[in-house]
């Protein structure tokens, strides 16, 4: 095994930071479409798109994160230093934010009705 393959510290801090941000992201997807699913009655067409962009954002952000750990393990394996991004964090925060949106426009149009 080569050293860019190995984890590169005992404590394996990059591997767990990365399966917690899949964790997140498994969370965001699974919540955004059983949030659609019980507001597609009400919200119609808007609560699929809703589902669909939220769900992708979750994707995206899965993504981003698997790349950003590739990125991290390869410089510390080099360098033993990494710099930080913040842009999962941000994809996070906006699957958060539609998933708000779309509780809000369900609570809006329940009191609407």
């Amino acid at each position: 095994m080569s050293r860019l393959e190995e984890p590169f510290a005992p404590g394996l801090q990059p591997e767990r930071t990365l399966l917690a941000w899949r964790r997140t992201c498994l969370a965001f997807a699974v919540v955004t479409v059983v949030a659609t699913r019980f507001t597609v009655d009400r919200l119609g067409p808007a609560a699929v798109a809703l589902g669909i962009l939220g769900s992708g954002l979750a994707g995206v952000t899965y993504a981003v994160v698997s790349i950003r750990y590739r990125r991290i393990h390869e410089s510390l394996a080099a360098s033993g230093v990494t710099g930080q991004g913040a842009l999962p964090l941000a994809l996070a925060f906006a699957a958060a934010l539609v998933l708000g949106l779309a509780c809000a426009a369900y609570l809006v149009v329940d009191l609407i009705d």
